[in-house]
């Protein structure tokens, strides 16, 4: 009630203000004062008893919306009406029992802690779940993209010894390299790494570092000879004179002379290049050789009758070049253990800090042998099971398949360009053995010209082909089965005859015969 009668004596006071103004304004007498007063008064009680009502707390009153009161008034009325508001919210809030705790609130305060703690739990592994999730989708983006990992199934030339992406990178950077050594060299200016590197991302666009210097050292390492050289004008600044700077020199034969001296001629430019790419199908030689190996059983290619790697090599995924070691300008000898700083300056310090740095040397000395303790293997693990598929199936006959099918990659990596062409072109004559069975029958004659034959067959063939092309695999098909198809050169011209008594199922199967024998080889 204290709360309540604060806020109704100041809404007294100021009606009693506000009539004493209109009495000093108003130039009315006194009985028409009198007369008026009453109704104010009940204004104002009615205002204050709907202010105090419970429902007043979310509405205002309609005698402060008259306009009969002042507008600072009002303003004044509204902000004890929120002061009274707060009041009585806070009044409605119960008060917790004070020193009333019994079982039961323990228990259900026990309850609702592991409630908490099992949630909490259920939080962190979901944390830990969406951090493996975010980590595996990173390790993804470390591999190389796409386009370098399957650039050799993305090439349209016949199938043979293709090098990976980063391999012919490394060749484009060697030719831009060779090709500025070359000019620099040519005009007696002293060939440094920074004008070499400059001159290779502008042409290449791409970044060129000593590493990559260093792996073409690897691959050639006759092409250059490297120094540690100071005292070269640079004509930059900062970098002083006194500075070391990589030097690069092309070893050139003593034939390549052009007036007294030696210089590197284009011929002898792509000579250098031809033999790098060389050395560098030898890598990838070496590295498919290891890759034969460990197949089962193991495969023996000659690197001389290699035409095309094998169909499981994964060409891309070669290792990278492992750079050579370039000349280092000469440093200044640093001290960076105790044991060093010890033996450089024993007899110049008091014997306790001498003792100090020898127990710290011993103990340096320790943490590094047991670093490099070897740490035990791993026990050899089981050779793994045939799979389910195989079960039942005699291992002699499977060794047997799997004889057949290494013997039938062999032939296939040491075929000849000129043998898979005709190869290619055998497997195209049992469609059209039957288009040319087809075009005789309908033309109703033992016999047809070449260029007749020839132009009726490509036009009903799936592909298009030249005329040239269309007869050779006719000449191929007559060499194959030559009493099913005859050439008969008469005058000018030429015939082909078929005998279309002969069976055509027959005929498609010595075809596949034969196919099946040009493989083996």
């Amino acid at each position: 009630m204290e709360i309540y009668l604060q806020p109704y004596s100041c809404l007294c006071h100021a009606a009693c203000r506000s009539a004493c103004r209109l009495r000093s304004l108003s130039p009315c007498s006194n009985a028409e004062l009198q007369c008026e007063t009453p109704s104010l008064g009940k204004k104002i009680k009615d205002l204050v008893n709907v202010t105090l009502s419970p429902s007043s707390l979310l509405k205002t009153s309609p005698a402060v919306q008259d306009g009969k009161v002042s507008s600072k008034e009002n303003l004044e009325l509204k902000t004890r009406l929120q002061r009274i508001q707060e009041l009585g919210q806070r009044l409605k809030v119960p008060a917790a029992p004070e020193g009333k705790v019994t079982i039961s609130d323990l228990k259900t305060r026990l309850k609702q802690a592991k409630e908490l703690e099992s949630k909490i739990r259920e939080n962190k592994s979901s944390e830990k779940k969406v951090e493996q999730i975010v980590e595996e989708p990173n390790k993804e983006r470390e591999k190389a993209p796409a386009y370098e990992r399957f650039h050799t199934l993305a090439q349209d030339v016949p199938p043979g010894l293709s090098l990976p992406f980063k391999y012919k990178v490394l060749a484009e950077m060697f030719r831009s390299m060779d090709t500025i050594v070359g000019m620099l060299f040519n005009r007696s200016e002293t060939v440094t790494f920074s004008k070499v590197k400059q001159g290779v991302q502008d042409m290449m666009r791409k970044q060129f570092e000593q590493h990559n210097v260093g792996q073409i050292k690897t691959v050639y390492p006759t092409a250059y000879k490297f120094r540690q050289e100071k005292n070269i004008p640079t004509f930059k600044d900062g970098v002083k004179k006194t500075d070391y700077h990589l030097t690069v020199e092309p070893l050139v034969p003593e034939d390549d002379k052009l007036d007294g001296r030696l210089q590197l001629t284009a011929s002898r430019l792509l000579e250098r290049r031809k033999l790098f790419h060389r050395n560098l199908t030898n890598i990838v030689k070496h590295h498919h050789k290891s890759f034969l190996e460990t197949l089962n059983p193991p495969l023996v290619v000659p690197d001389d009758q290699l035409t095309r790697w094998h169909p499981r090599f994964s060409v891309d995924e070669v290792p990278d070049v492992v750079p050579s070691e370039l000349p280092q300008p000469p440093q200044v000898e640093k001290l960076t253990t105790a044991q060093e700083v010890l033996t450089k300056a024993r007899g110049l310090m008091n014997p306790k800090m001498e003792k100090a740095l020898a127990n710290l040397a011993l103990r340096t000395a320790e943490t590094n042998a047991e670093d490099k303790k070897p740490t035990p293997t791993d026990e050899a693990k089981p050779a793994p099971a045939a799979s389910n598929a195989l079960k039942g199936v005699s291992q002699s006959l499977l060794e047997r398949i799997r004889a057949k099918e290494a013997q039938k990659l062999q032939a296939m990596m040491t075929r000849r360009p000129q043998q898979e062409e005709r190869l290619l072109m055998m497997s195209r004559l049992p469609e059209l053995a039957r288009i040319l069975r087809n075009v005789f029958v309908a033309e109703k004659k033992p016999a047809l010209t070449v260029e007749v034959v020839c132009d009726r067959v490509i036009s009903s063939y799936r592909s298009s082909m030249s005329s040239g092309e269309m007869e050779k695999h006719l000449s191929l098909l007559a060499e194959l089965i030559p009493d099913w198809l005859s050439v008969h050169p008469i005058r000018k011209d030429t015939y082909y005859k078929l005998n279309k008594t002969m069976d055509l199922n027959l005929i498609l199967e010595r075809l596949a015969k034969k196919t099946k024998e040009e493989e083996s080889r």
